[in-house]
């Protein structure tokens, strides 16, 4: 079970995150927010918007009603005119509109959280529309500072103001990309019985770690590092987050690989965990 003090900090790194997001585009001129991110077809008011967006809808607020354009050729699923569509509500807001409501919604939600008395594995509703499912509170509140940093970085790399690579929620975030490479390597590369691969991490969030997979082709991840791994792949943390979150091809990335090549290369090509 997750403690009441582990729901917290979940909620204190959701708040430093968003908090850093509104005092990131706060000054920014109207210009500005046309600035296109790492997230496909996304500027930053695109990513603001759906940071908004996400947060009334935990809210409790309704959707709006809209229809989008026919000329938004990226929107091609069910998941993806979902998320869009909050996206594209605001694709006409002002600067001022834009900074307005987040500041609001921000209020609001700050308000709800410490409000709320939820337990930490209490069954809560995921809105993620057709991938809409109930979830314990505490992984909800975890995939939201996760979700949230992420968009952060998206804006700090857009807007050429780095920072927060070792904020809490960049804390919360390693935990959920860690616990997907056993995932990513023995069932998206099909790394074979008795693969050992290395991931060796540096930067703000430094971090070495190994990835096995056992007789019956389960991965796991422990910190023991083999003298003689399978496969060793070296990036700084920057790289990785961007590589997880599917806003680089493995191609393009700053990546030393040692071993099987071909496996890190499959590896690496199947990083992206995210939607």
């Amino acid at each position: 079970m997750t403690d009441k003090l582990t729901v917290q900090s979940y909620i204190d790194a959701w708040t430093h995150t968003i908090e850093s997001i509104s005092e990131l585009v706060a000054p920014l001129a109207e210009g500005e927010w046309n600035r296109p991110t790492e997230c496909p077809f996304w500027s930053v008011r695109d990513v603001v918007s759906h940071v908004i967006g996400m947060e009334l809808e935990l809210l409790g607020d309704p959707r709006p009603i809209h229809t989008l354009p026919r000329d938004l050729f990226h929107v091609d699923s069910e998941f993806a005119r979902y998320t869009e569509i909050p996206v594209d509500t605001r694709r006409c807001h002002t600067a001022p509109e834009m900074t307005s409501e987040l500041e609001y919604t921000i209020i609001r939600r700050s308000r709800s959280l410490r409000n709320a008395t939820t337990g930490p594995d209490d069954q809560v509703r995921w809105p993620m529309g057709p991938l809409s499912r109930e979830v314990p509170y505490h992984q909800l509140l975890r995939t939201r500072v996760f979700d949230v940093w992420m968009h952060e970085q998206d804006l700090r790399r857009a807007l050429r103001s780095p920072g927060n690579l070792d904020s809490p929620a960049a804390f919360v975030s390693r935990e959920v990309l860690v616990e997907a490479l056993p995932k990513v390597v023995a069932r998206r590369a099909g790394a074979p019985a008795g693969t050992t691969v290395v991931l060796d991490v540096h930067g703000p969030m430094e971090f070495m770690l190994t990835v096995r997979v056992d007789h019956d082709g389960r991965g796991s991840v422990n910190e023991h590092v083999p003298l003689a791994p399978t496969a060793r792949i070296a990036m700084d943390w920057e790289t990785y987050i961007r590589l997880a979150g599917g806003r680089m091809p493995a191609a393009q990335a700053q990546v030393k690989t040692d071993g099987d090549e071909e496996l890190a290369e499959r590896i690496l090509e199947r990083f992206a965990i995210t939607p």
